[in-house]
């Protein structure tokens, strides 16, 4: 069975990439024990554009969806709880503009001899 590739599309103004970046150090280890995970790479645009892209390959669509669906929602979510983030504003302000999640499936890879 053919692992999965999930790309996670951000588009983050200039003024606010240190901020990302940050946060993906500070989140190090979040993914790399979850059942099924195979690679994580945060890729930093160098021209022509203000998306970075955030790779992780995964053993299967359904531990993909596990994974969301547990640890990330959670992590994402907060302590607060709830969905309408009226806690006060202890969570920080999103770092990038908008999210596009694209989907693949691995059909050949190489690695080097």
């Amino acid at each position: 069975m053919p692992s999965v590739v999930k790309i996670n599309v951000l588009t983050v103004p200039a003024e606010q990439r240190e901020v990302l970046e940050q946060r993906f150090a500070s989140r190090a280890g979040a993914v790399e024990g979850s059942d099924g995970f195979e690679w994580f790479e945060l890729l930093r645009p160098l021209e022509g554009t203000d998306q970075y892209l955030v790779y992780t390959r995964w053993r299967s669509e359904e531990d993909f969806q596990n994974w969301m669906n547990g640890s990330m929602k959670a992590a994402h979510q907060g302590t607060a709880g709830g969905e309408g983030g009226a806690g006060g504003g202890e969570r920080p302000k999103p770092a990038a503009s908008g999210s596009t999640l694209w989907s693949f499936e691995v059909v050949q890879q190489a690695s080097p001899k």
